[in-house]
């Protein structure tokens, strides 16, 4: 707000985000000179809180950013020992053998990690270096210089009213300037999203894509825990509904990560991710390993997917996108955190050496060239047409055709060229008329769980006195356009339980936000078929609050 005075404080770079991605930046920074005054920004409570832990890492990323990260332990523990792939059918399994995949498909090299722990180990090296990191401090809105260039960011904000004013006990945050401004907010950023729509940077890309993936942390019986082992499965329950699949890592300490991607695009509003994940415990694979087990935590976020085509320009005067911000995920890999780390690592040197000319709050080109053409560039480009042979040709296509793709373009050619996305996925989503409503078993308590029994599962907590930070651009769409015409997917789309259209004798329906119970995947922004949910950051450190695991 234009009346509203601030304390600003002035630095070279300001990092939006404690990831991967703008860790790396800052400890980059660093390395390279330092005298640089370098400050990291955390929505989440402390480092790695909002980060949904299980990952396999591809270490290439930490090889090139910390070469002796062993040395400095690191929370790299669990080398990939066996790697599995299985088409499931509703009571069986077939094994995929793994000598057809190309190689850039094969684990081994990597590690299971949990990607919160990892990311707290790395908010360390950044301070020993002298960097500063501040948790809890939710970045509000960006802060734009006389020349239309990003300047800062408004951190810290507290004690809004409940109707979004400033009221007597509210703290109205403080600016933060930098020479540049880095955003690595992960997947569907608000100030990313303003950034992008501000300077139409997505102009002549494809849309992003985007998937849904949901996670939970189990401890099983020692007996049936293979440290090493990663498993991913595709098929069973999703058949023709959606496409996604599963992965179950098993780490250290007797515990595993069982974890389920939907794809967003998919077309039936009555399809319920969530309960899809619930229903694929059930499997005989999956159930056996489980039984006797306990769950322990509980997550979501969303994912980019839309890979090489669908990244945006990255940057624009003084910013730059980082990550998930703009979309690094290798989707066939199933992994990003390696291209998130070397897009830090990238912004990092191209800014150093704009501040070493006497730049300030331009654009980095130098940051895009390297992205497109380096690391990132060619990991993405090998794997461009796997997503949307899936979208349009379906699963088997994407295995046979989209695996052929990936094997020739290791050798440099595409006989597909580069495939394009086309619709975005909210407009993907069909007419409730068209389709019948999906019929889901009831959660037994034991290997599956209803909804908001799991989302207590995320630690999450937001203060409810606070506004909503989601918000509708019209309040009448939900009841008066999404509900008749789509069955108000927003019902079944969030896993967390946000919404819920409410029906009461003699009144009206009402559609209901309870804001309180969300773990920040940003589907709702993502999926709502009529792009009428705007998803902004909460008051910093509310959200969910995801176990050292």
């Amino acid at each position: 707000m234009a009346d509203i005075e601030r304390e600003a404080m002035e630095y070279d770079v300001v990092i939006v985000g404690a990831g991967p991605a703008g860790l790396s930046a800052a400890i980059r920074l660093k390395q390279l000179d330092a005298d640089l005054n370098v400050v990291v920004l955390e929505k989440g409570s402390e480092v790695g809180a909002h980060i949904l832990s299980g990952a396999v890492l591809d270490p290439c990323g930490l090889d090139a950013l910390i070469p002796d990260w062993k040395e400095k332990g690191a929370p790299l523990n669990v080398p990939v020992k066996e790697d599995n792939f299985y088409m499931l059918g509703e009571a069986g399994k077939m094994r995929v053998p793994n000598f057809p995949m190309p190689p850039l498909m094969s684990n081994h090299g990597n590690y299971i990690v949990s990607m919160g722990n990892v990311c707290r180990w790395m908010a360390e090296q950044a301070e020993e270096l002298g960097v500063e990191i501040f948790p809890g401090m939710a970045c509000s809105e960006l802060v734009y210089g006389d020349n239309g260039e990003v300047k800062g960011v408004v951190a810290g904000v507290f004690g809004l009213e409940p109707d979004g004013s400033y009221g007597p006990n509210t703290e109205p945050g403080m600016e933060l300037h930098g020479k540049y401004v880095f955003l690595s907010e992960g997947v569907r950023g608000s100030l990313a999203k303003e950034v992008i729509e501000k300077y139409d940077l997505s102009k002549g890309k494809e849309p992003q894509k985007f998937g849904l993936g949901m996670k939970e942390i189990w401890e099983i019986d020692p007996d049936k825990h293979r440290e090493g082992t990663v498993t991913h499965t595709m098929g069973w329950p999703l058949g023709s509904n959606a496409g996604g699949g599963s992965f179950i890592y098993h780490l250290e300490n007797n515990q595993v990560y069982v974890g389920f991607v939907v794809h967003l695009n998919y077309e039936n509003p009555y399809l319920y991710p969530y309960m899809e994940f619930q229903r694929f415990k059930h499997h005989p694979m999956v159930a056996e390993l489980l039984k006797g087990g306990k769950r322990v935590a509980y997550g979501a976020r969303a994912i980019s997917e839309g890979g090489y085509q669908s990244m945006p320009k990255m940057v624009a005067p003084g910013v730059a996108l980082l990550g998930c911000s703009v979309g690094m995920v290798n989707v066939p890999r199933i992994k990003g955190n390696h291209n998130a780390m070397l897009s830090g690592k990238a912004a990092a040197e191209a800014a150093y050496k704009s501040i070493q000319a006497g730049r300030a709050s331009d654009e980095l080109t130098e940051y895009e060239t390297e992205v497109r053409t380096g690391a990132i560039g060619k990991d993405l480009w090998k794997v461009r047409n796997v997503k949307p042979l899936w979208s349009k040709r379906g699963l088997v296509a994407s295995l046979t055709l989209g695996g052929f793709d990936m094997w020739t373009n290791t050798f440099g050619f595409s006989a597909l060229g580069t495939l394009s996305h086309g619709k975005t996925d909210a407009a993907a989503t069909g007419k409730a008329s068209k389709f019948k409503p999906i019929d889901y078993p009831k959660p037994d308590g034991k290997l599956s769980f209803d909804r908001l029994t799991n989302v207590s599962f995320s630690f999450t907590n937001h203060e409810e006195s606070q506004p909503a930070h989601l918000t509708l651009k019209d309040a009448s769409v939900p009841i008066d356009v999404n509900l008749p015409t789509y069955a108000e997917p927003a019902q079944r789309y969030c896993p967390a339980g946000v919404y819920e259209v409410v029906e009461e004798d003699g009144k009206d329906p009402r559609f209901v936000i309870n804001f309180q119970n969300c773990v920040h995947c940003k589907t709702c922004d993502i999926k709502d078929p009529s792009q009428n949910i705007h998803w902004t950051v909460p008051q910093g450190g509310d959200g969910p609050n995801y176990p050292n695991m």
